[in-house]
């Protein structure tokens, strides 16, 4: 096929997150934690909800699928990322490489695309309570979820095709710790200043499209909060939506810092560092930011831990 990949690269060197042998063992278990405990909150949160018919509302519809989208996330770099630290031939072939940076882009995407989605939910909530589940359908909350999916398809298909048409045939040495798409373009013998605009363009349109959708929710929902009249109410209000603020800051500040800047100004060094905060920690964080500051949440999990209590 012409002008598809012709490349005589086979495997691809991961770097890995430092080069320095003393470090390797600390970082695995370091790691290795992050991985369990991101597995153990995001698993036991799509549990819980599912338990607990209490939950069976639109917010923690969004909220599990944030969490199957979290493990996801994570898995397709924290396996490969701890054996590689165990390693010392720290290598993936081109295919691996390939389907590394388009899950990555598929679950990055659609986690954005969610996180305004659920801003919009919030919004309804609390502006609208009393139609709440009359807008807020079942059909309407898996058709967003789908819209989320499909966005970080399209967008993910996009930057594998390009990179799939461009050619390796030189150095195979990734300075990262998984197959991101900026460090592979670095190695293509190919002209990659298209892959590079369209990286740069898509990341700016989703972005843009998302972050529109939560700075307008959230301006409705400070008007809406102006408007209750209970102090309480309004404590009640704005503590629905501190933790999902708090997730749309982090996710979208690193996010940010890595993609949405020239690449005559982009760091690899750089982005290893904030690679790891968007791609391991944040899934992580992110029950944990759900669930803290979330009453229905803990009243839940009480319930679930009191009635495995209660002999049979």
């Amino acid at each position: 096929m012409a002008g598809w990949n012709h490349t005589g690269v086979r495997e691809f060197i991961l770097v890995g997150l430092t080069e320095n042998p003393h470090l390797q063992i600390p970082l695995f278990f370091i790691f290795a934690f992050i991985y369990f405990i991101t597995l153990l909150g995001n698993g036991g949160m799509i549990v819980l909800i599912r338990l607990n018919i209490r939950l069976h509302t639109p917010m923690y519809f969004f909220l599990s699928n944030l969490s199957f989208c979290d493990i996801c996330y994570s898995t397709v770099f924290a396996p490969k990322m701890l054996v590689n630290f165990l390693s010392e031939h720290k290598s993936s072939t081109f295919s691996g490489c390939v389907l590394q940076s388009f899950f990555f882009a598929v679950y990055i995407t659609t986690e954005g695309i969610l996180l305004a989605m659920m801003a919009y939910d919030r919004f309804v909530a609390i502006a609208s309570p009393l139609l709440y589940t009359v807008i807020m359908t079942q059909r309407l909350c898996i058709s967003m979820v789908l819209i989320s999916y499909l966005g970080g398809l399209i967008n993910s298909l996009t930057h594998t095709i390009g990179l799939l048409r461009l050619d390796f045939c030189g150095p195979n040495l990734v300075n990262h710790y998984f197959c991101d798409i900026p460090p592979l373009l670095k190695l293509s013998c190919s002209d990659a200043h298209t892959n590079e605009m369209l990286i740069l363009i898509f990341s700016g349109c989703i972005a843009m499209f998302t972050f529109i959708i939560i700075m307008v929710s959230y301006v409705r929902i400070i008007i809406a909060i102006q408007r209750i009249h209970s102090t309480e109410g309004r404590r009640k209000a704005f503590s629905t939506c501190i933790s999902h603020l708090t997730a749309v800051t982090l996710l979208y500040g690193s996010v940010t810092f890595s993609y949405i800047q020239p690449s005559s100004q982009y760091s690899l060094e750089q982005e290893k560092v904030s690679a790891v905060f968007y791609t391991l920690v944040m899934p992580m964080l992110n029950p944990l930011i759900y669930s803290l500051r979330n009453k229905d949440v803990k009243d839940a999990a009480k319930r679930s831990i009191l009635w495995k209590r209660i002999p049979t």
